[in-house]
């Protein structure tokens, strides 16, 4: 069995008074594609930014390739840099070129040379067939362009796990797939992935496992195969009934 590279243990976190993690626990292990899933306000975007602290929790610990990151004197940068974030609403730099965007961390975090990093951003622009486009801003390009090269720039860290936060919620009904068909070939090279969707063709084909959140609690988390055939938890099922 491979290792966990994220591990959560018995996380909380409070807005002021309303709790919106309730002591949950989940570990994604290397290699893994970990779909969360449920209603909308369970949870689920708070739960993967606590993973990188751009939530922070209150009670529990977080534990990212064996370093515990929710506790003082961590470099949370370093941590950050080797887990890839993409977000619902792309957060590219608009004055920035698509290749500025995907240099800008390489040349200042990771050190490299102009010359390096644009060779590895058009390594990865062409991995999500946006090379043509790389000196375009990204006010010229489809939601779906911007969130491919959004992906790009994960990778372009070359992080340990990429984690996406509704990457296709933003997104017009016809840029759905070509979103998730770049995901779906970085899981077949074995990028470890920790995905916040409410694509349910995705969970079912491609994860490893998927967890269900309602009311900041995780209900189930099993193999997709048991999750869409045999959910065990009632507001899982009933949840499977809604949307089918």
């Amino acid at each position: 069995m491979s290792k966990p590279i994220i591990q959560m243990k018995n996380i909380s976190k409070w807005y002021d008074d309303f709790q919106v993690l309730k002591n949950v626990s989940l570990d994604v292990k290397e290699g893994e594609i970990v779909v969360v899933c449920g209603p909308s306000g369970s949870g689920k975007s708070t739960l993967i930014r606590c993973v990188n602290q751009l939530e922070e929790n209150q009670e529990g610990e977080i534990f990212v390739d064996g370093v515990e990151i929710a506790r003082s004197g961590v470099d949370i940068e370093k941590v950050r840099s080797d887990v890839g974030m993409v977000f619902q609403h792309f957060n590219l730099f608009p004055h920035l070129t698509v290749l500025e965007n995907l240099t800008l961390a390489p040349i200042t975090v990771r050190k490299m040379s102009k010359e390096e990093a644009s060779d590895l951003a058009m390594s990865y622009l062409k991995k999500v067939q946006m090379s043509e486009h790389a000196h375009k801003h990204p006010h010229q390009l489809s939601g779906g362009q911007k969130q491919r090269i959004a992906i790009a720039r994960g990778l372009c860290m070359r992080p340990k796990v990429m984690l996406f936060d509704e990457p296709t919620s933003a997104l017009d009904p016809e840029m759905v797939n070509e979103v998730l068909d770049v995901m779906q070939d970085l899981a077949k090279e074995g990028m470890t992935m920790m995905v916040v969707t409410h694509e349910m063709s995705f969970a079912k084909n491609v994860a490893s496992k998927v967890c269900f959140m309602s009311e900041g609690e995780l209900l189930e988390e099993a193999t997709p195969s048991d999750f869409f055939n045999n959910p065990r938890h009632p507001r899982v099922q009933t949840f499977l009934k809604q949307i089918s």
